[in-house]
């Protein structure tokens, strides 16, 4: 089902009622029905990185936290940073009175300029890297505040788990407690059950640090004064980073451009989409990350019509407007195009007038343009409803 938008956008319907233009729809064969990015499911198939086309298994990629060991983005301006190779003069290992050349390498940006150097990193001495990542000094309270909702996640799946014991697991529990003196602990386990709240809480308090993490920080009316620089100081707005530059860097906000620090590209995905009815693959790229092509892409522009305004002529009072429309048929096999009137019209849409009957369309053949006694270069169209002939070449 077809929506005209604009005179120049054509919008396709979805089975689930979403509008969206070709190009953002699939076609899925085995249901024959067209699904939009809401009606199919995205599986994650490989991780790589855009700049050194590195591949990376999802393992350790989540190891990683997605980032690229290799690569650094540029925390003045977020463009790639490259590698710059110089020379300095070091101590003379044999002769101390004397020096020697040594190649090093640093990290610069070739857009704002920007090198590792401005902030005190030390050169390297290979060209691989080896530039450590820095340390998050909130590490630790995110660990520890990360272990403590894993332990709420566990009570609340436990709560609804013990809603959901039925009467067998409470006479398995009176009978082995009663006949073999076990306590609630083995029968839970040998029943299949999680451990009971309690006992995980138990656990929990025998560790001084996950005992830490389930106090939570509280809120406070009290706050610090601003330092006297901040009144007595000129402000320089050139050492003051900004609000972009504070936020690509999380975990440590710099307020000061001397504390920034290259930060490791983030990996890319190449994903696969299935059809969430069928569950049949819609789309499925090759592995190698320097591949463009496709195991399986069943786009909606390879196996449907396509639609586009050619031309509208102005509207006039009392007299009719004429939409010239171009059709495409992207498959090797004859197309039937039917035009239906619009469910529930509007007064807009009451008095248009459509083509009658069927329009069919000669396949897509890509050696028409070679081929002089092609039969479907003597297709016949018909003339109360062609005005001009397009091919697909």
């Amino acid at each position: 089902m077809l929506k005209i938008f604009e005179p120049s956008n054509v919008l396709y319907v979805c089975t689930c009622g979403a509008e969206r233009p070709i190009t953002k729809i699939y076609f899925c064969r085995h249901c024959s029905s067209l699904r939009c990015g809401e009606c199919v499911s995205h599986e994650v198939d490989s991780h790589y990185c855009q700049n050194c086309l590195e591949y990376m298994p999802s393992p350790e990629a989540r190891l990683k936290k997605n980032k690229c060991s290799n690569c650094f983005d540029c925390p003045s301006c977020m463009h790639t940073l490259s590698t710059r190779a110089t020379s300095v003069q070091i101590p003379n290992p044999e002769d101390a009175s004397k020096t020697m050349p040594k190649k090093v390498y640093y990290l610069v940006c070739g857009f704002c300029r920007w090198t590792s150097r401005d902030v005190g990193i030390a050169d390297q001495a290979t060209a691989s890297g080896g530039w450590q990542e820095a340390e998050n000094p909130h590490s630790k309270r995110i660990s520890q505040l990360m272990e403590y909702y894993r332990i709420l996640a566990q009570k609340e799946k436990l709560d609804r788990e013990r809603k959901k014991i039925n009467q067998r697991y409470s006479y398995l529990h009176i009978s082995f407690q009663d006949k073999y003196g076990m306590s609630a602990t083995v029968v839970r386990k040998l029943a299949g059950l999680p451990p009971t709240l309690s006992t995980l809480f138990s656990y929990s308090k025998m560790d001084p640090e996950i005992s830490e993490q389930l106090t939570l920080p509280e809120a406070t009316s009290d706050v610090e004064p601003l330092p006297e620089s901040y009144l007595i100081q000129p402000l320089n707005l050139s050492s003051v980073t900004t609000l972009k530059q504070r936020l690509f860097q999380p975990q440590f906000q710099p307020v000061y451009t001397s504390e920034l620090y290259p930060q490791n590209k983030y990996m890319h995905i190449k994903r696969s989409q299935r059809c969430k009815v069928c569950e049949h693959n819609l789309s499925k790229p090759e592995y190698n990350p320097s591949s463009i092509k496709f195991k399986i892409q069943l786009a909606a522009f390879y196996h449907i019509p396509e639609l586009r305004i050619k031309n509208v002529s102005k509207l006039y009072l009392q007299k009719t407007c004429l939409v010239e429309m171009v059709l495409i048929n992207p498959t090797p096999h004859l197309a039937h195009i039917t035009f239906e009137p619009v469910e529930n019209p509007s007064d807009d849409l009451s008095s248009v007038k459509l083509p009658p009957g069927e329009l069919v369309l000669a396949p897509r053949d890509d050696t028409a343009e070679f081929d002089d006694v092609n039969d479907n270069q003597n297709f016949k169209d018909d003339p109360k409803l062609v005005i001009e002939l397009l091919r697909m070449k």
